[in-house]
């Protein structure tokens, strides 16, 4: 039986800025894969160039949905506001007093 993958948007979070960005958004059907192949330098050019700048980067968040909703969060612009990492706290539908 053949297991359906979910996609997934994720944000990663650059240890440093490299010129203007601080963040990376993509989206994928297999997460584990691409974080690997962006760890050894491939796929985004923006995380090739980081890398061989000596930036870091580390998983931030992920929302469900594949490249539409990828689009839709970058159209938004400001990913350091979804950012957990650069202080902000993402609501949890249906939780916490408001």
């Amino acid at each position: 039986m053949t297991r359906a993958r979910r996609s997934t948007v994720y944000l990663l979070h650059f240890e440093r800025p490299y010129c203007h960005a601080r963040h990376y958004t993509g989206s994928t059907d297999d997460l584990p894969a691409r974080l690997g192949t962006h760890q050894a330098g491939q796929g985004a050019r923006l995380l090739a160039v980081a890398r061989a700048a000596g930036i870091g980067w580390v998983l931030a968040r992920t929302w469900p949905g594949g490249r539409a909703r990828e689009r839709q969060l970058k159209r938004q612009g400001g990913a350091s506001r979804r950012c957990p990492l650069c202080g902000i706290t993402p609501r949890i539908p249906g939780g916490g007093p408001r």
